[in-house]
């Protein structure tokens, strides 16, 4: 039986260089946001960069994303679906249960400065970190098992946290994840200009320069929202 790993992520992580370690596996297929398009297409007052087509670029029908993505064929024995917590906002979250739940988050400081170079107003839905506690607390409910990552604590020890994160997932850390090659995959998603640059020029997870963040101070009350959320799910994550 096929494992399906499923990352439910924050925006402006390391959730595609997580994707990469991954698809760096020759057991694991990847899988870059299968429900970005149904997404837009159900919350139409949201527009994103190559909103058109990411909207032709997708299926849209959430059945069929289920049925021949999420629960599709695979030439491997593993998938990694990276998914963003808030495509996953309006659906039904039963198929979850049948699926190896991974959270990944970050310093909220840090994922609201990134994001707000790209869509200059993000709101709690857009950082995902409100919807993420929720499905935490729905997993909880129905005793499912799952796994919390922070990025900050997976950039101090790659190989600690994903050593952790594999023997949660019961498979053996395979060193190949912790090195891959610069540039694009053929796997990623179309928006990958818009968000993909700084993962394309890397080849393994590095920890960026601790530098003081240039943060809007009109997105301080969404920030102190955010920080809520995001130490609750914290208390819960991998440490290095």
């Amino acid at each position: 039986m096929t494992k399906r790993i499923h990352l439910i992520s924050g925006p402006r992580n390391i959730s595609t260089a997580l994707m990469y370690s991954f698809g760096n596996r020759n057991d694991t297929s990847i899988v870059d946001e299968p429900m970005y398009a149904h997404y837009l297409h159900t919350h139409p007052d949201i527009i994103h960069p190559s909103h058109e087509e990411i909207l032709k670029s997708q299926r849209i029908e959430l059945n069929q994303i289920l049925e021949n993505v999420i629960f599709g064929s695979y030439p491997t024995d593993n998938v990694f679906i990276k998914n963003m917590a808030h495509h996953l906002d309006g659906v039904d979250w039963s198929f979850l249960t049948r699926l190896d739940n991974v959270f990944l988050i970050r310093s909220p400081e840090r994922l609201i400065a990134s994001f707000a170079k790209v869509i200059t107003h993000p709101t709690m839905l857009d950082i995902g970190l409100k919807l993420e506690y929720e499905i935490f607390n729905y997993l909880q409910s129905k005793g499912q098992p799952f796994c919390i990552l922070d990025s900050g604590e997976v950039l101090k020890n790659p190989e600690a946290v994903l050593t952790k994160l594999c023997a949660f997932l019961d498979m053996e850390m395979d060193a190949a994840m912790l090195q891959w090659t610069a540039g694009p995959r053929h796997e990623d998603g179309v928006w990958a200009k818009h968000w993909y640059h700084n993962v394309h020029l890397s080849t393994g997870f590095k920890r960026p320069p601790d530098k003081p963040i240039d943060f809007p101070e009109y997105l301080r009350p969404l920030l102190s929202e955010a920080l809520h959320y995001y130490d609750l799910l914290y208390a819960h994550s991998i440490k290095a």
